[in-house]
């Protein structure tokens, strides 16, 4: 020791008779060894005064002021808990006193509120990346936190909330545990677990009680296939110091823990902290130092430098007069440090290459360079993968590099990834609510037994539900409820799902915007789309006038005097040199009308004698010819082709007529027909395709509609039936669809999308349409 050395005494608060504070003990003293055995010429020296906490808040309370009144300690190391350090870091505030903690991760206490507390590791928040990070590579959707009912416990939760809402992942229920649970509340809540559906599990929690929950969790069966465990750096950074039971029951977990870089360093401090930790407990055989030792060794070493840098030359407090009797008590008596401001400032500025790697201290606390994320497999952790908030999960600390990283061997010894949910075997069966309606049916249809009080569900909706839920890899129990809908509103059916009074709603629901505010939709598994059908007018064209509809009264007109004109040329050249053509003027005339008209039918007998004739006559058979061509297709058009003429062609006619339109009853059509324009008393609703077809019949103007305007699906049903009278007009208004409603980020929802695309693409599905009785191609044309 260099003359003149300056004492400077510091108070170090941790239990002593648990394992983590003789291990902690044994960083301490071994750091403060090294340090002045490589650094014999400084002028200050630290004193290190020890106290046992004993695993008690008041016994830490009162060690903390024992160091203050007694020794006036300068700096005070610990404690180990974020409980004992919530008072320990009031007093530092008060007396000026820095408050070091190599272990309080807990983002509740904060260098910020509490500018005396230097965290010397990293915060607990900063692993949240990491967690959330891994939970979306696997692209989990629910995730449950398991977590200590302490201040440690609660204070990452809602930096874990955030995260996961950043991803798009839920946090369906959340599991306080007391650190004094015995083991038939634990079991309790374990089972309670169990029976839910999610399979995901984020532990946050000591490692003392994190060793009971796995060893309980394996008991009954919830380190099987299936079930996914990710533990917090709380347990991660101790995984190697567990006992070899503890290790195995948490067989298959991942966890994340802070970064420690291997060196021969590290090798050397290895052996040499077992040595000294079997000197300080002679009858303990240690594990391998974990990094909350290496952030002990190195909180020593910036300490002594902090303090060096400083120059303390004296361990003084200043009194602060108090009003009253204040100085009565030990808080009263404690004064305030003078030398804490400079030491606070020396250590916040210490910089050096430590064991843990780089000292840095940023508002008030050390910055981590990354966390590795490990699997628990056979006697320890097996490293996967790195990550960085730079990078993300990679397999290189320094650099994006996500391909080839090790496989997770998940618990039930097995290396396919959990979907993360699954319906418990011992779990509720789900409650699926079903509209009851009057017409329509065939889509959903309830028949009540009053005899057995049980309720009969059928329908095609029904029937391509059942179909996917057959095809999920997995069985899902359900039950179908109906719903007597309030307005036969289905906005008000989707939403009871939204008040978790039904867990899925399945029916002739469409998918429309404001709905999915509540519910997750799944994909449609029916043709989109809304238009309007109308009755088509009576066709007039057919009586016994219609063998002249073909041409009009001028080409008729026009062909008859080309008939004469023709028989009139042929018989002026004719009849001077053909015997044939002469006679009574009678006998002439009769022979220009009938060679005319025998042409048609190229029956004429008369021959021709002249080549001039001839050729009127060829182009005249050519021109009869073309004309009985057409004349023959525009009239075999007219007597076998129906012509179909609706009554009107799209809403913009209806509205501006005034006409009434019709609608389905409990329909979000209404809503597109008030964007267009009608008004109330312009609309009326209906229930059933007998009461389409009667409303259509009657017309506007007699106390129907001049169209009804409907989903394709509805009207497809109404043309299986009543195909001859109506026809389908005017634009389709694009909708997405019948779909299923599930509650919102239900994993189920994504499950039976992929189903729905499987079912309609088989045959399978054509069974089903076989069973209604409507098909694709009854839609007139």
């Amino acid at each position: 020791m260099a003359q003149n050395t300056t004492i400077v005494h510091v108070g170090l608060v941790l239990d002593l008779e648990i394992l983590a504070g003789k291990r902690s003990h044994a960083s301490i003293s071994m750091a403060h060894d090294d340090f002045y055995a490589s650094h014999p010429s400084y002028k200050t020296r630290l004193l290190i005064h020890s106290r046992d906490s004993k695993q008690n808040i008041i016994h830490a309370a009162s060690a903390a002021l024992d160091l203050l009144k007694n020794f006036q300690a300068q700096v005070i190391l610990g404690p180990l808990t974020s409980p004992q350090a919530v008072f320990i870091t009031d007093l530092g505030n008060e007396t000026q006193v820095p408050i070091v903690s190599f272990s309080v991760t807990s983002p509740s206490i904060s260098p910020e509120n509490t500018p005396y507390f230097v965290r010397t590791t990293v915060n607990d928040s900063s692993q949240v990346g990491a967690i959330s990070s891994l939970v979306k590579s696997f692209g989990w959707r629910e995730v449950v936190l398991v977590y200590e009912n302490t201040e440690y416990g609660s204070g990452v939760i809602p930096y874990l909330v955030d995260a996961f809402q950043g991803i798009d992942a839920r946090v369906p229920y959340r599991s306080l545990i007391s650190p004094s649970v015995n083991d038939d509340q634990l079991n309790e809540e374990l089972y309670k677990l169990m029976t839910m559906q999610t399979r995901v599990f984020v532990v946050h929690m000591r490692s003392s009680l994190a060793s009971r929950l796995f060893l309980k969790a394996k008991e009954i069966g919830m380190m099987e296939e299936g079930y996914v465990w990710i533990m917090t750096d709380g347990i991660g950074n101790m995984i190697d110091s567990l006992d070899p039971r503890s290790i195995d029951a948490m067989q298959g977990a991942v966890a994340v823990r802070s970064y420690m870089p291997r060196s021969q360093t590290i090798a050397n401090f290895t052996t040499r902290w077992k040595a000294r930790f079997r000197l300080e407990n002679p009858s303990s055989e240690p594990a391998d130092p974990s990094v909350f030792e290496l952030w002990a060794y190195d909180t020593v070493w910036a300490l002594a430098m902090a303090t060096e840098k400083a120059g303390v030359s004296n361990s003084s407090f200043r009194k602060l007069p108090r009003a009253g009797d204040d100085n009565s008590t030990d808080l009263g008596n404690l004064g305030i440090s003078q030398n804490g401001p400079e030491l606070l400032e020396a250590l916040l500025s210490t910089r050096f290459r430590g064991l843990s790697g780089e000292f840095r201290l940023v508002n008030g606390q050390q910055q981590s360079s990354g966390f590795e994320i490990v699997n628990v497999i056979g006697k320890g952790a097996r490293w996967i993968a790195f990550w960085t908030p730079k990078f993300g999960i990679s397999k290189q600390l320094t650099s994006a590099s996500p391909a080839n990283l090790k496989t997770i061997i998940w618990p039930g010894d097995t290396i396919t990834v959990s979907k993360g949910w699954e319906i418990p075997t011992n779990g509720k069966r789900l409650k699926i609510g079903v509209p009851v309606k009057n017409g329509f049916n065939e889509f959903v249809k309830v028949v009540h037994d009053n005899t057995t009080n049980r309720s009969t569900v059928t329908g095609y909706c029904i029937d391509v539900f059942d179909a996917i839920m057959q095809s999920l890899p997995y069985a899902v129990p359900y039950d179908y409820l109906p719903y007597e809908i309030p307005g036969k509103n289905y906005t008000d059916l989707v939403y009871q799902v939204f008040l978790q009074k039904y867990d899925a709603v399945v029916g002739d629901v469409t998918i429309i915007s404001h709905r999915s505010n509540y519910v997750d939709f799944t994909l449609p598994y029916t043709e989109s789309g809304v238009s309007m059908i109308a009755l088509v007018k009576e066709n007039k064209r057919r009586n016994m006038w219609i063998f002249l509809k073909p041409l009009t009264t001028n080409l008729w007109l026009g062909t008859l005097s080309f008939f004469f004109f023709t028989g009139c040329i042929v018989w002026l050249i004719e009849h001077r040199i053909n015997p044939e053509f002469r006679g009574p003027p009678s006998q002439q005339l009769g022979i220009i009308f009938y060679f005319a008209f025998s042409t048609l039918v190229f029956a004429h007998r008369e021959r021709l004698q002249s080549n001039l004739s001839r050729v009127v006559v060829v182009i005249w058979v050519f021109v009869v010819w073309i004309l009985t061509s057409s004349y023959t297709a525009s009239l075999t058009s007219m007597l076998t082709v129906q012509q179909l003429q609706p009554t009107v062609t799209d809403l913009t006619e209806i509205l501006k007529n005034g006409e009434h339109i019709g609608y389905q009853d409990g329909s979000f059509v209404v809503d597109i027909l008030k964007r267009v324009g009608f008004k109330d008393h312009q609309m009326m609703n209906y229930s059933t395709r007998e009461e389409y077809k009667e409303a259509l019949i009657k017309g506007s103007a007699n106390g129907g509609v001049a169209a009804i305007f409907d989903e394709i699906p509805y009207l497809k049903l109404f043309f299986s039936k009543y195909c001859t009278d109506f026809t389908m007009v005017g634009k389709t208004y694009k909708t997405d669809g019948f779909g299923f409603a599930f509650p919102l980020g239900s994993p189920l929802s994504r499950d039976v999308s992929r189903a729905i695309l499987s079912v309609t693409e088989s045959d399978m599905m054509v069974a089903i349409e076989r069973k209604m009785v409507w098909r694709q191609d009854k839609l007139p044309k």
